[in-house]
């Protein structure tokens, strides 16, 4: 679009220096003025037509630029084993002859799709037309490495498909190890694929849970891993986490903003009134107040049953941070944190939580989440990793579903064991997905370009 400016600038510079000369040469040959005007007009006709027929060629060929195809996309069907089957898509350099070094991404937790796509898809009214989220982490990742050299695949989650849809008997019964399960099935399929150079290994970039799955399968396959990145990294257990994103963040969050003069007390008006407490919380503060219930009454029960409300706090209109919003969010915790049997034996959509949020069975369910349990932290084991495979971190400063701490972490253990090829770095402003966030709320948004270009320029000097 610059060149289509010059030349616009130079037809208008034309003009200006013509009607320059037009006025000296009238003064020069006052006698024959008609002559002149003829010969200039003439002449400067013609030049107009030839520059603005090369400035609309020009326009015509800048446009056309935009219609250049830079990645190709091939969709596969991956057979997970015991005829369960999930969608997956392949995306290389549309030009090139290849192959190329391989990337495999791997979701966080929840139902998610293979673009990690963070809301619905709508349809435009008038043209029927889909309509994307901002959120597509993985499209956008896929999309920039593929058109900058990379053979990148990712796949839908099993049991999930687009839009939330989910395969209830399937998403219902997934554990953590399908999932890993899963991952190490599609890196085998990557390096399968002609446009990918197997001999150079694999790279596998994990999101959030993706990076407790991500560590433990570059151990488990050194012929077939290269390097690993952990994007808003897991440190320690899950449980462990939660408890901080259930009720460490949530009390932290009403301790320094909303009580402000230190009382301890806050009003129920004064908490559910606060959009970013509301979202700490799941959503809704008073359904968590009228379902707490010293914490071990209502876990995680079938919605077959009834239960009541017992606390009556509400009625009071005033709680105690420490005395009444703890136990609250600690029970709360304690429903999402650690089924029941009879949830073990339900439907995921079928299980009610105390706490709101999980009730669509979006964000995990009791199989999932007990099968985690035993799970040996992703801090106990990443010295595990071969010194032969380089590890990036990539680490949001407003990170508050796996905080900054987590990652620290993991950079602390990996010098413990003096890892040769491992960095870590953080970003100030950016959340959970690395788009920009507020300190206590990860928004969902596109990554941020430059943490990108970061992790390209990582890849690049790492796959010759």
């Amino acid at each position: 679009m610059k060149c289509v400016t010059f030349i616009q600038i130079t037809i208008v510079s034309l003009y200006i220096t013509g009607l320059l000369l037009l006025l000296m040469l009238l003064i020069r040959f006052k006698r024959e003025p008609l002559i002149v005007l003829d010969i200039f007009f003439g002449t400067f006709l013609i030049l107009s037509a030839y520059l603005l027929s090369f400035d609309s060629a020009l326009v015509d060929n800048v446009l056309a630029q935009s219609d250049i195809q830079t990645v190709k996309y091939r969709n596969l069907t991956l057979d997970l084993g015991n005829g369960v089957t999930t969608n997956a898509q392949l995306s290389y350099p549309a030009i090139g002859y290849g192959p190329f070094p391989g990337v495999l991404l791997i979701h966080g937790s929840g139902a998610n799709d293979m673009n990690e796509t963070g809301g619905l898809i709508r349809f435009e009214n008038t043209t029927g037309s889909k309509v994307y989220p901002e959120k597509q982490t993985f499209f956008q990742l896929a999309k920039y490495l593929s058109e900058r050299g990379f053979a990148v695949l990712k796949y839908d989650k099993r049991g999930v498909e687009p839009n939330f849809t989910m395969v209830n008997n399937i998403w219902g019964n997934v554990t953590f190890n399908d999932l890993k399960q899963d991952a190490e099935k599609a890196l085998s399929v990557l390096l399968e694929q002609p446009e990918v150079n197997a001999s150079k290994k694999a790279t596998l970039i994990g999101h959030s849970e993706g990076t407790m799955i991500t560590p433990r399968l570059a151990v488990d396959n050194l012929d077939k891993v290269k390097n690993i990145v952990l994007m808003g990294p897991v440190a320690n257990t899950l449980p462990e986490l939660l408890y901080f994103q259930i009720v460490k963040n949530p009390l932290d969050y009403t301790e320094k903003v909303l009580d402000k003069n230190d009382s301890g007390m806050l009003t129920v008006s004064e908490i559910s009134n606060d959009p970013n407490f509301q979202n700490l919380v799941g959503g809704n503060l008073t359904h968590l107040l009228l379902y707490q219930t010293n914490g071990m009454n209502y876990l995680n029960k079938s919605s077959t049953e009834k239960s009541q409300p017992t606390n009556t706090t509400i009625s009071r209109n005033t709680i105690s941070i420490e005395n009444n919003l703890k136990s609250t969010l600690i029970s709360a915790y304690n429903n999402v944190t650690f089924p029941t049997d009879s949830a073990l034996l339900s439907k995921c959509l079928d299980v009610q939580y105390g706490y709101f949020e999980w009730n669509s069975g979006l964000e995990g369910c009791p199989k999932w989440m007990r099968s985690h349990s035993d799970l040996q932290s992703t801090l106990s084991m990443i010295g595990n990793v071969s010194s032969n495979i380089g590890v990036l971190i990539l680490q949001g400063e407003n990170d508050t579903a796996t905080p900054l701490e987590q990652g620290l972490q993991l950079q602390q253990r990996l010098m413990e064991v003096n890892h040769p090829d491992h960095l870590i770095i953080t970003y100030p402003n950016l959340g959970h997905s690395l788009s920009p966030s507020s300190q206590w709320i990860s928004q969902s948004g596109p990554m941020a370009e430059y943490v990108l270009k970061n992790m390209f320029e990582w890849l690049s000097s790492r796959s010759g």
